[in-house]
């Protein structure tokens, strides 16, 4: 049977990581006739007022200005909408380049959104193909296509469940059991040491701190307006390196990003090597020293 090559995995937020703003801001909050700066205080204030998760709080006002404008909010809607998302430069050729280096380099490349947004909006997306699982919130659909209520919310801290999901393999987000279970390190399908987390801001911190915490690597991306806050994270500690937001070819990101999936391949290597090595002494060599003494 042939070997498994050693899996390196990609893990992104979506909203200005990938893409250049909020996904919503594209196209679904200009079908109701408003300004992102009209939306979006609506939506935090609402959540403010009934002391209610902020990701909550913007679905269900996705709903509320919808009902309130006679426009009715489907899945095949939102989908749609997705296909006006701009991205960063280099993005749509990103992850074939990227899955050709790993190739090269003796590794298979995953890629994964970890995403406060909505998945629908990113099925919608040019790349949503790229990516083996989307984690973002999502509703669910009642018998005539409406949300009826929500089928995931990710706010920032519960980001980090998805992390231990891709680390275990357990993908379904309704197996919490298997998720729970003990797990032997050499077991797990993505060790975190071979985990790559990109995004942008506050956000993303609690999966940066998880990538640093257990030897993955955690990469923040900036447009100049907020680089400053990127560079504040750098200053804390809270990442291990800070790109401008451009993934094309050659970039600062990009030879950075393949060094790390070189440095990654030479470790699972070495380990491998290793692993070779103390079988050989323990099937091998120990019995026939042990019987000399």
């Amino acid at each position: 049977m042939e070997k498994q090559m050693p899996i390196v995995a990609f893990l992104y937020d979506f909203d200005k990581t990938l893409c250049t703003t909020d996904m919503q801001n594209y196209s679904f909050i200009p079908s109701l006739g408003m300004t992102p700066a009209e939306f979006w205080p609506v939506a935090n204030s609402f959540g403010s007022a009934n002391r209610m998760d902020g990701i909550l709080a913007y679905m269900y006002t996705m709903i509320s200005e919808s009902d309130k404008r006679g426009i009715p909010l489907t899945r095949e809607g939102l989908v749609e909408k997705g296909r006006n998302i701009v991205l960063y430069p280099g993005v749509e050729d990103w992850f074939r380049r990227i899955n050709a280096f790993g190739t090269e380099q003796g590794v298979q490349v995953e890629h994964y959104v970890i995403s406060s947004g909505l998945k629908e909006i990113i099925e919608g997306c040019e790349i949503s193909r790229e990516f083996k699982e989307i984690y973002a919130s999502e509703f669910y659909y009642d018998e005539n296509g409406r949300p009826a209520w929500p089928k995931l919310a990710v706010n920032f801290t519960a980001k980090t469940q998805f992390v231990y999901r891709i680390n275990k393999g357990v993908l379904d987000v309704s197996d919490d059991k298997t998720l729970n279970d003990s797990m032997p390190d050499d077991s797990k399908r993505v060790p975190f040491t071979n985990m790559i987390y990109v995004g942008d801001g506050l956000s993303d911190v609690p999966c940066m701190k998880m990538m640093r915490a257990y030897g993955g690597q955690a990469i923040a991306v900036y447009q100049e307006s907020n680089r400053m806050g990127v560079e504040e994270l750098l200053a804390k500690g809270r990442v291990d390196f800070i790109f401008k937001a451009d993934y094309s070819e050659g970039s600062t990101l990009d030879l950075t990003v393949k060094n790390i999936i070189r440095k990654m391949a030479i470790v699972d290597r070495l380990g491998e090597e290793n692993t070779r090595q103390l079988k050989t002494i323990g099937g091998d060599v120990l019995p026939n020293q042990v019987g000399l003494f």
